[in-house]
């Protein structure tokens, strides 16, 4: 007989679903803490397993393009005004590489907080789509979906996720076997609750993609000052649908948006160059340092000059933030 388990929904949704769950969260924790690795990363290309012993302070970063269950622990993601929570047989999916603060609410050394992580390419995303018949998807309806997304983990889902993990002890068949799986969880993505937002990540005519060219300009750009107006006909919408598009997909507006990139970049920057505060805020775009000064403080917490000292040596290599 199946346990009956009850899941908190990610917080704006407010509600508690009971429900019977197939999928072993046992074997899923187990594969996930023998394969756990200090940068996440695993012998199979773009699968990411995150293990953390402890609660962690708010954490800011950017999100990726990635699918992200959780099997232990919970983890809060913060993205604008939105706050989304995911715990154990939950999924998110950012269909945007978005910057976000997160953070995790339960871990601890005997149960830790155990994620396994999908990168998602638009590629891989739009071969699925060519080839599936015509009626095997819905039609794509209602407003552009937000660039993060949480669902409870279906029962076929987390199978697949275990089948895939299973071949990293594997490693002769993992080569023939991980991209057919992985092919797999895209298409129970494609086909689960939040198939509108995968689906339009591999449409390059979709309004999610039109935004997320607007957010790949600004992360390329973020020094630059710019006008909506600019960003709207690169995007080939009007200004009001660019913006409103643009708050649905990223919960800010374009401005914000680029300050949170700025902001990011500059505390990169100050882990290398402690000491030259004045010269990080310049070369991230800021003309006035009291206001670089300012927002800074704001976002992290501490001033440049001391953030920097505590940062010293402790910045890793770039991996996504919702695992």
């Amino acid at each position: 007989m199946l346990a009956k388990t009850c899941l908190i929904l990610s917080l704006w949704r407010g509600s508690v679903l009971c429900f019977n769950r197939a999928v072993d969260l046992d074997e899923l924790r187990v594969l996930l803490a023998r394969h756990a690795r200090p940068d996440m990363n695993t012998t199979i290309e773009g699968v990411l397993i995150s293990k953390v012993e402890q609660q962690t302070a708010p954490t800011t970063s950017m999100s990726g393009t990635v699918l992200a269950l959780i099997a232990q622990g919970a983890k809060q993601m913060a993205l604008g005004d939105r706050v989304y929570e995911y715990r154990a047989g939950q999924y998110l999916v950012a269909s945007v590489d978005l910057p976000v603060t997160g953070r995790f609410t339960q871990a601890s050394a005997d149960a830790p907080a155990l994620g396994f992580g999908l990168v998602l390419h638009p590629a891989m995303v739009a071969e699925l789509l060519l080839q599936a018949a015509p009626g095997d998807l819905p039609s794509l309806t209602g407003p552009t979906p937000s660039g993060l997304l949480v669902s409870d983990a279906p029962d076929e889902l987390g199978d697949a996720v275990i089948r895939l993990l299973r071949l990293l002890d594997r490693p002769r068949d993992a080569t023939v076997l991980a991209p057919l799986i992985k092919r797999e969880i895209l298409w129970r993505l494609l086909t689960g609750e939040q198939g509108a937002a995968v689906r339009q990540l591999g449409l390059a005519d979709s309004s999610l993609s039109h935004i997320a060219r607007a957010v790949r300009w600004i992360r390329d750009h973020f020094a630059q000052p710019f006008r909506v107006e600019e960003l709207a006909r690169l995007t080939g919408m009007s200004v009001s649908a660019f913006y409103r598009n643009f708050q649905a997909v990223t919960a800010m507006s374009p401005i914000q948006f680029q300050k949170q990139i700025r902001l990011q970049e500059a505390r990169l920057l100050l882990a290398t160059h402690p000491n030259d505060v004045t010269g990080v805020g310049i070369r991230v775009g800021y003309e006035s340092p009291s206001q670089f000064s300012r927002e800074y403080r704001r976002q992290f917490g501490a001033p440049p000059s001391q953030d920097a000292t505590r940062l010293r040596g402790t910045i890793r290599a770039e991996v996504p933030a919702v695992v």
